[in-house]
C-alpha cells in the first residue's frame, strides 16, 4: 500500500498547485499531479525541476513527521491484516494470505482496504503480487483513476518493466549500456554470464527480474538477539527516547555482528506507564545498519510519542528490538565487522601512536588535484576527517593521466636522464644507465607564476627496471613518481 505524495501531506502545502518534497541531497522524492504535469520526476535534482517550473512549491521531506502522521493509517491497515511492514513513511507491506482466506478473496480484501482508507484523505495506491518487489512495481503501475492492480504472474509482469526500476542506479545504467533495457531481458540471460559479470549483485538483480523474491538465509542464532532497554523514572522526551533508541539500536548490531549476520525486518515494541503496549514492524530490502535502523526507531517513536490519537501515557518504560530475517546477504565479513580483530586493530594503533607520535600515523584519502602528490588528503589517525579541500570528482585540467603512480616522494628528488634530439635515450640508476623502452609526453605544467612558479614539463618513462614520472623545471631533471 503507498501514498506516492505522503511526503507533501503537510498543513502549508496545497495539492492543487504544483509542489515537490526534496531530500537532504536535493533529489525530488514526491511531487503531486500538477507538478508531474509539468514533467517533474521523482529523483529529479531540485534547481531541474525548478527550471521546468519556476512557480513550484518546494519543501523539505521530514521522514519523522511524516511517521507521526502515517502512524493512524498504519493502525487503521492493522485492524484489517496484522503484521504490517513499513518501508518508509507512506509505504507499507501486508502479507495477506490468511487475509485473502478471510475475507473470501484477493478482491474483496483489497475493496475492504480501500474502504477503511476512505476516512484519510490522499491518493493511496495498492499493489497486490506475490513477493514484496512486483508488490511494489505494481502499486507505481496504478493510476488516480485505477488505484489497484492485481498482478496473477509476477514475472510475465515485471518482464515488460524498464531496467530502471532496480534499486541500483549504477547497475541499471552499466545493464542498459549493455543494451538491457528490461527486466524480461535480464531474466532471460544465462546465470553463468551473471555472476561472472555482475557478482551476487547482479544475480539479486536477476532473481528480482525473474518474479524470484529475496530468500532469506537465516542462520541459527542459539541465543535471543532480542535487545531491550528499561527506563525509570519512565522516559516522555522525544529527545531523550531519540538518544537511548540509537544506543540500542548499536547494540543490537554490535550482537549480531558477531555471527555475520544483518536483519531485514526489525519489531520495535514500546511498553508505556500505564501498560500500553504498542509494537510495530519495519522492513528494509537490504540489511539494516546502525544508522538506518537508528532513523526508522525515531521516526516510530516520534510517532508514538507525538501524535494525536496514539501517545504513550505515563512515559515510555520499556524499548525492545527484535531482528527478523536475519541473513548474511551482501555483509562480506572485513576488519572493520569482526568485532576481536578490530579491537586488535585498535590497540595496535594506539600502541604505534604513543610510540611514533600523534602526526606520525596517517589515514589517506582520495582528493583534487594536478599533481600526485595534491591528490592525498592526509588525516591523523582517529581524528574525525577533515572535509577535503579540493573535489575529486572536479575536472583539474592539466592533470596527470592514468595510471597514477604508485609511490610519491614527499620532495621532487634529482633525475639523470640523457636526452637525443628532444627525446630520453638513458636513465642512471645509482651507477648505471638503463635504456629507455618507452616514454610519453611532455605535458606542460604552468606554476602559479603570481607565487613565483617556474613552468614544467613532465615525461612518463618505461624502462626494463621500472616506470618513472619525471619533470623538468628549469634545465634541472627531477623524479616526482615511480610506477608498480
Amino acid at each position: 500500500m503507498w501514498y506516492p505524495t505522503w511526503a507533501l501531506r503537510r498543513p502549508d502545502v496545497s495539492l492543487d498547485q504544483p509542489a515537490q518534497a526534496v531530500d537532504t541531497a536535493n533529489k525530488v522524492v514526491a511531487r503531486n499531479q500538477p507538478a508531474a504535469a509539468l514533467g517533474v520526476a521523482v529523483g529529479m535534482q531540485r534547481r531541474s525541476a525548478e527550471a521546468i517550473c519556476p512557480t513550484i512549491v518546494t519543501v523539505v521531506s521530514d521522514p519523522t513527521a511524516d511517521m507521526a502522521r502515517f502512524e493512524p493509517v498504519v493502525a487503521a491497515i492493522e485492524a484489517i491484516v496484522p503484521r504490517v511492514e513499513i518501508a518508509s513513511p507512506g509505504l507499507l507491506f501486508l502479507p495477506i494470505e490468511g487475509a485473502v482466506r478471510y475475507y473470501g478473496g484477493e478482491t474483496p480484501l483489497v475493496e475492504r482496504i480501500s474502504k477503511e482508507l476512505a476516512e484519510f484523505d490522499g491518493d493511496h495506491r495498492i499493489g497486490l503480487a506475490a513477493g514484496p518487489f512486483a508488490s511494489h512495481q505494481a502499486a507505481r503501475k496504478t493510476t488516480i483513476k485505477a488505484p489497484e492492480l492485481i498482478v496473477a504472474d509476477d514475472a510475465a509482469f515485471l518482464a515488460s518493466l524498464d531496467i530502471g526500476t532496480l534499486t541500483s542506479e549504477d547497475l541499471a545504467a552499466t545493464f542498459r549500456w549493455l543494451g538491457i533495457t528490461t527486466l524480461g531481458s535480464l531474466a532471460e540471460l544465462p546465470k553463468q554470464a551473471i555472476v561472472s559479470r555482475f557478482g551476487r549483485e547482479g544475480i539479486d538483480a536477476q532473481r528480482l527480474a525473474r518474479g524470484l523474491d529475496r530468500i532469506v538465509d537465516p542462520r541459527v542464532i542459539q541465543k535471543d538477539p532480542s535487545v531491550e532497554s528499561h527506563f525509570d523514572p519512565p522516559l516522555d522526551d522525544f529527545e531523550q527516547a531519540s538518544f537511548s533508541a540509537r544506543n540500542l539500536a548499536q547494540r543490537l548490531m554490535s550482537g549480531l555482528a558477531f555471527s555475520g549476520v544483518a536483519p531485514h525486518r526489525v519489531i520495535v515494541t514500546a511498553t508505556a506507564g500505564d501498560g500500553t503496549v504498542r509494537a510495530r514492524t519495519w522492513r528494509s530490502s537490504d540489511p539494516f545498519n546502525d544508522q538506518t535502523l537508528a532513523d526508522r526507531i525515531r521516526w516510530q517513536l516520534r510517532a508514538w510519542i507525538d501524535g494525536v490519537s496514539s501517545g504513550i501515557r505515563g512515559g515510555l518504560v520499556t524499548l525492545r528490538l527484535e531482528p527478523a530475517d536475519l541473513s548474511g546477504s551482501g555483509r562480506q565479513m572485513a576488519l572493520e565487522e569482526d568485532a576481536r580483530s578490530f579491537e586488535e586493530m585498535q590497540r595496535a594503533c594506539v600502541e604505534v601512536q604513543a610510540i611514533a607520535g600523534a602526526d606520525n600515523l596517517l589515514v589517506a584519502s582520495p582528493q583534487g588535484g594536478r599533481d600526485p602528490g595534491q591528490r592525498v588528503h592526509w588525516t591523523r589517525w582517529g581524528d574525525v576527517p577533515a572535509p577535503h579541500p579540493r573535489d575529486p570528482q572536479a575536472p583539474w585540467p592539466g592533470q596527470i593521466p592514468s595510471p597514477a603512480p604508485t609511490l610519491v616522494p614527499p620532495d621532487p628528488v634529482p633525475f639523470e636522464v640523457s636526452w637525443a634530439d628532444g627525446m630520453p635515450e638513458h636513465v642512471r640508476l645509482k651507477s648505471r644507465w638503463v635504456p629507455v623502452l618507452s616514454w610519453a609526453g611532455p605535458w606542460r605544467s604552468v606554476g602559479r607564476w603570481w607565487s613565483g612558479e617556474s613552468s614544467a614539463d613532465r615525461y612518463q618513462i618505461v624502462t626494463s627496471v621500472g616506470a618513472y614520472l619525471c619533470e623538468i623545471r628549469d634545465g634541472t631533471t627531477y623524479l616526482i613518481g615511480v610506477y608498480d
